[in-house]
């Protein structure tokens, strides 16, 4: 194979790029994980990890995907043959499902168009029906990375209170922490689920839980099996900066030069870059004449948009050209929207001259491979992002 020169354009939604100060932290020898140093390190990223999820409570690290740390806030909050509700908002809320159903909870699944979030309506109403409040958690995906949709996590959780049901609030984070506003605290949320490689601008291979008093309390009657998933073990470790099993050492060295670099652009800062790039890309697609698949505004992911193909097929092909041609990847339709649809990543390391050559690599693509739409897609987004 030929060199293929300059940077590859890695602008699927996560992993996303990993900036370069974080690649040099992650470069460092590994320590002792039970010294001083490490003590040092490990207190500094557990209490970092706060301000992220704007929570004053307790924040585990997994070595793991968010996978893992899907099951960790299943298994230690709840017991064979629980209920729990959750909603078909698109591909990884299904994978959450389907996991919950393997480790032996009822669930009652709601089911969806893979084109709109949560509807809080639909959250009042299935807990008012529960009298024998049956249902323990509710649980949803905050941002479906596979469709480009954000629910709205404050109103469901003010439909949770309006109803006055105890069930547990979870949810999963792992395309929008770090990226998308969000308040663990403020919102009662009992656990929230996130990872690394998304907004936090690192590989993938830390899972992370924070945890309300409420989701401890319920850690001490859960039955589901756990043993390396479990809390109580883990946070009695990170009381002193450790960790039960061995950590991920150098990811953790990256964790706190990205917590570092969010803390230097300011966490509002931050979101309000990704919600500026998100609309840039959008009126890219719009100019185009094609079809954004998430159809509420309101619900528009800041941190990647997804694209309908004409015809909805043909997009593996597309994608597979433009990494052929321009050696950009992007995103590709999951579940049942595999060749349908592709995804634009927006997120994490990501500035307005990366964006436009990301636009430019899509548009090009489109005449490469004789695509129907309409040009000047690129030229729309740099007039937005030159006016804001």
């Amino acid at each position: 194979m030929s060199y293929p020169s300059g940077r590859h354009f890695l602008q699927i939604p996560g992993p996303t790029n990993v900036p370069e100060q974080v690649l040099r932290a992650m470069a460092k020898p590994t320590i002792d994980h039970r010294g001083p140093e490490f003590k040092a390190l490990g207190l500094e990223v557990l209490g970092g990890l706060k301000p992220v999820f704007k929570t004053a409570g307790p924040v585990v690290i997994f070595a793991s995907s968010g996978t893992g740390a899907w099951e960790a806030g299943l298994v230690n909050t709840l017991s064979p043959g629980d209920k729990v509700l959750m909603f078909e908002t698109g591909h990884f809320a299904t994978l959450w499902k389907n996991m919950a159903v393997r480790l032996g909870l009822e669930v009652d699944f709601v089911p969806g168009d893979w084109r709109h979030g949560v509807d809080p309506a639909v959250v009042e109403a299935k807990l008012a029906e529960d009298k024998d409040q049956r249902i323990k958690s509710v649980m949803v995906v905050h941002n479906e990375t596979s469709t480009g949709v954000t629910s709205r996590v404050a109103e469901i959780r003010k439909a949770i209170d309006r109803t006055s049901h105890p069930a547990l609030f979870m949810v999963d984070t792992i395309s929008s922490l770090g990226s998308i506003d969000y308040r663990h605290d403020v919102w009662g949320v009992d656990v929230t689920v996130g990872c690394s490689q998304k907004g936090l601008m690192l590989p993938p291979g830390l899972g992370f839980n924070a945890i309300s008093a409420k989701a401890l309390a319920a850690a001490k009657t859960a039955k589901l099996p756990k043993s390396y998933w479990g809390w109580e073990e883990m946070l009695k470790a990170n009381q002193g900066g450790f960790f039960p099993s061995s950590p991920a050492t150098n990811l953790l060295y990256g964790l706190r030069e990205s917590l570092h670099l969010l803390a230097a652009e300011g966490l509002d800062n931050v979101f309000t870059r990704h919600k500026r790039l998100a609309e840039a890309t959008r009126r890219a697609v719009r100019t185009w004449g094609l079809e954004i698949l998430c159809l509420d505004p309101e619900e528009y992911s800041p941190v990647l948009t997804t694209v309908v193909m004409p015809g909805w097929r043909g997009a593996d092909a597309y994608r597979a050209a433009v990494l052929d041609k321009f050696n950009m990847s992007l995103g590709s339709g999951l579940g049942k929207l595999k060749d349908q649809v592709f995804r634009i990543g927006h997120l994490g390391d990501m500035n307005d001259l990366m964006l436009v050559g990301t636009l430019g690599g899509v548009e090009m693509g489109f005449s490469l491979t004789g695509v129907p739409c309409k040009q000047g897609g690129v030229m729309a987004a740099m007039d937005y992002l030159a006016a804001h």
